[in-house]
């Protein structure tokens, strides 16, 4: 509680920073109450209405909400706290399943590509005011209109997380709700509070997240809704083409939401792509290149409506100004040769994926992984079972790192899971969920 400390500070930015200290040290706790602010006025000797800046400038920022009747209170995931708080370190000769990273063994080799790269590059240097690489943006067009995605301006950020934040930025305002998929994207879900905006969180199923969830985000006035396409992280949810359609209708009602789409399982999946794009008037769909070309490219193609396209370019003219253009054309050359066998990444990754649930099916245990990297298997208590799990030899994930309100869970990177491995990693987790003297289920 606030009491613990005093609080200081003559202005609304000195008292802030003295409450976010108090949350980073752990002293204020996710939930933690606030004091009303002619309490804090009092305790800090300034007036009221220096109080209640303070508080508006801690909602901006991300750190604490209004409760109603509650009053304010910490946020359950406070920006400036991340969830690498909740990492797992894996102990010496552990298998760490914790990562979320692709195999390297699928990943293909980039010294050709970045030759090639070189060489364009001493043929016609990139300088200041240099567009987009024009091999890549036309590859990348032809392989969205192949999935169905609306011929619209394209541009290349430094990754997902790059174009939304842009598309935040130029789209929304401080307090402004954004429809986010609950279990989601750790990233996803740190950057919302850290940009003073408030998450309003959808279930997920392995469709996708669900249409009525999606409606009462938008109908309490959710001004931004964020859908992944494939590849769902963590639950490998993929959009199914009647979800899409569901999706699709409750979206046309609200024409004037922000509609982000991530694929960027694009290259490692088998399923086909059932676009949400253009269901609304401003959109962006973001297609990285992290997991099936490597996480060191940070790079992403992105497409959306005109206006929206605009505001993100401007604003990547204000700050990094462009992507790499030997990074850009690399991919192209990667894209061009096909370096990456889509089909047989996408089946290695089924094989392993597909086999862990299996396992765990046959020990009674359900899990979720309809594409991707990940299962995500709910458990009773996310600590006890990670302990336990550590004490056998493996580190997994824990939940609570891409949870709002969702029941808890862990996730297993199969990325790099040998199939040997399966049958005592299912074991082991059975063995984990078992109460003491007992079996599971």
């Amino acid at each position: 509680m606030l009491e613990r400390y005093r609080v200081t500070g003559g202005t609304a930015s000195e008292i802030a920073a003295n409450v976010e200290a108090a949350v980073s040290s752990g002293l204020l706790a996710p939930g933690a109450a606030l004091p009303p602010v002619r309490e804090v006025a009092a305790q800090a000797r300034v007036s009221p209405n220096t109080a209640a800046a303070a508080y508006r400038l801690l909602r901006e920022r991300g750190v604490v909400e209004t409760a109603g009747r509650r009053g304010t209170r910490i946020r359950p995931r406070p920006a400036g706290t991340t969830r690498e708080d909740f990492r797992v370190e894996a102990p010496p000769g552990a298998r760490d399943l914790s990562r979320g990273n692709p195999d390297p063994a699928l990943l293909p080799a980039l010294h050709e590509a970045l030759a090639a790269a070189a060489l364009a590059h001493e043929r016609t240097p990139a300088m200041y005011g240099t567009g987009d690489d024009e091999e890549l943006l036309a590859l990348a067009a032809a392989r969205l209109r192949e999935d169905g995605v609306p011929a619209a301006p394209l541009a290349v950020t430094s990754g997902t997380l790059d174009a939304v934040e842009r598309v935040f930025l130029a789209h929304l305002r401080p307090g402004d709700a954004v429809a986010v998929e609950d279990p989601g994207w750790t990233a996803l879900l740190d950057l919302v509070p850290a940009m003073g905006l408030r998450p309003a969180p959808m279930r997920m199923d392995d469709a996708g997240p669900l249409p009525a969830d999606l409606d009462r985000a938008l109908r309490a006035g959710a001004r931004a809704a964020v859908v992944t396409a494939r590849v769902q992280n963590p639950t490998g949810a993929a959009v199914t083409a009647e979800r899409a359609r569901e999706l699709r209708a409750v979206l046309s009602a609200h024409p004037d939401v922000l509609l982000v789409e991530d694929d960027h399982g694009a290259g490692l999946v088998h399923l086909p792509l059932h676009p949400l794009a253009g269901a609304t008037t401003r959109w962006l769909l973001t297609r990285s290149t992290a997991k099936a070309y490597g996480p060191d490219l940070r790079l992403a193609l992105v497409t959306g409506d005109q206006l929206t396209l605009e505001r993100l370019r401007g604003r990547q003219r204000l700050a990094t100004g462009w992507v790499s253009h030997l990074l850009q054309r690399a991919v192209a050359h990667l894209w061009r040769t096909g370096a990456v066998d889509s089909a047989a990444v996408a089946a290695a990754y089924a094989e392993r994926r597909d086999g862990l649930i299996a396992a765990l099916a046959g020990h009674g245990i359900p899990a979720h992984g309809r594409s991707g990297l990940n299962v995500w298997v709910p458990v009773p208590d996310e600590s006890t079972v990670i302990s336990r799990l550590l004490a056998a030899g493996w580190a997994v994930a824990p939940g609570a790192r891409n949870r709002i309100a969702t029941p808890p869970a862990i996730r297993v990177t199969i990325a790099a899971l040998s199939p040997g491995e399966i049958p005592g990693l299912a074991a082991d987790l059975a063995a984990a969920l078992r109460p003491a003297g007992g079996r599971y289920g």
